[in-house]
C-alpha cells in the first residue's frame, strides 16, 4: 500500500515511521489564511477549522498525485486555549509570549485528519488535554531561543525540550504529536484496509 503523508511536520512523520510505516512526504502548498476564510462565519468552530485545513492539505496532495490507490494523509493541529484557537508560532518573541500565557493552563490540542484513498474519504478530530508546567521565565527564553517549538502547535514538541515543561496529558498519545494512529486506523477500516497492510517498516 503507497500512503503519502501530506504534511512535512517532523513529528507526524516520526509517528508513521515508528509505526512501520516509511510514507511518500509531499507539502500541500495550501493557504491556511485562504481556507479559513472561504469557511461561512457561522462554521469557524475550532473543530471545523483544524477539520477544513487537514482536508485541504490531503485533496491538493491526492490531486497532483492522480494515483487513485494511494492512501493520503493530511493533518491540521492547533491549541484552543481560553477560548481562543492559537496557531504555531515563527519567532522567539512569539513562542515566549504564548508560553508566558499559557504556562500553570489546561488547554486542548485540536488535530484534524483526513484520510483519502481515491473517491473514498474519511475525516476526524481528535483532542487531547495538555497540562502545562508552572515553567519560569528563564527556562521559557531558553526554550524559545532554541527555535524548536517554531511551527508547532501549541509552541511545544512533547517528545522533545518540550517535554520538560507538560505536566500530564490526557487523551490519544499520538494525537498530541499530529497525527492520531487510532484515527488513521479507523480510516483505513473505513475503506476495508487492514493497518498492517500499511506497514513496510517492520
Amino acid at each position: 500500500m503507497r500512503v503519502v503523508l501530506a504534511s512535512s511536520s517532523p513529528s507526524r512523520l516520526a509517528v508513521l515511521r515508528n509505526a512501520g510505516i516509511e510514507p511518500d512526504v509531499r507539502t500541500s502548498g495550501v493557504d491556511e489564511d485562504a481556507v479559513v476564510a472561504d469557511l461561512p462565519t457561522d462554521r469557524r468552530d475550532p473543530e471545523a477549522v483544524v477539520q477544513a485545513l487537514a482536508l485541504a492539505k490531503a485533496r491538493a496532495v491526492a490531486e497532483e498525485l492522480a494515483d487513485p490507490e494511494a492512501v493520503v494523509i493530511g493533518g491540521d493541529s492547533m491549541l484552543l486555549i481560553d477560548g481562543e484557537l492559537q496557531g504555531k508560532p515563527h519567532t522567539e518573541e512569539e513562542t515566549v509570549r504564548r508560553w508566558l500565557h499559557q504556562r500553570g493552563k489546561t488547554a486542548e490540542l485540536l488535530s484534524g485528519h483526513a484520510v483519502l484513498r481515491g473517491t473514498a474519504r474519511y475525516t476526524e478530530v481528535s483532542r487531547s488535554r495538555i497540562h502545562f508546567a508552572v515553567a519560569s521565565d528563564r527556562d521559557i527564553r531558553a526554550y524559545a531561543h532554541t527555535g524548536e517549538p517554531f511551527g508547532c502547535a501549541g509552541a511545544f514538541t512533547l517528545e522533545a525540550l518540550g517535554g520538560w515543561f507538560i505536566d500530564r496529558v490526557e487523551g490519544d498519545p499520538s494525537g498530541v504529536l499530529g497525527l492520531s494512529l487510532p484515527v488513521v486506523r479507523r480510516a483505513l477500516a473505513s475503506f476495508g484496509l487492514p493497518v498492517s497492510a500499511a506497514w513496510n517498516r517492520v
